[in-house]
């Protein structure tokens, strides 16, 4: 994982903030701490989700996001796999379309 960091903003509901306080007391963390354990946990668990890959996949069919997102959302080898059908999905349009 990079070392690197971004600093994000966000509002959230006080309840879930301190919920989010307690444990970091409880754990002797910081609150960010909490929050990056807790946002990596989800977006693991999210892209181990069969319906939520294909809607990933669909985004990347449709140009909305990069491979390089699409890599970092889902591995390098699903990734992969998504990028050659999305190739040979684009040679079978343009070949439908040539035979009309």
């Amino acid at each position: 994982m990079s070392s690197e960091k971004k600093r994000v903003q966000f509002r959230a509901p006080h309840r879930l903030i301190d919920r989010t306080d307690a444990l970091a007391d409880v754990l002797g963390e910081d609150r960010t701490d909490i929050l990056v354990t807790a946002l990596r946990e989800y977006l693991q668990d999210a892209t181990h989700d069969d319906a939520l890959v294909q809607e990933i996949a669909a985004a990347y069919y449709d140009g909305e996001i990069t491979f390089d997102q699409l890599k970092s959302l889902v591995g390098a080898e699903k990734a992969a796999n998504f990028r050659v059908l999305k190739q040979q999905l684009n040679e079978d349009f343009v070949e439908e379309v040539a035979e009309l």
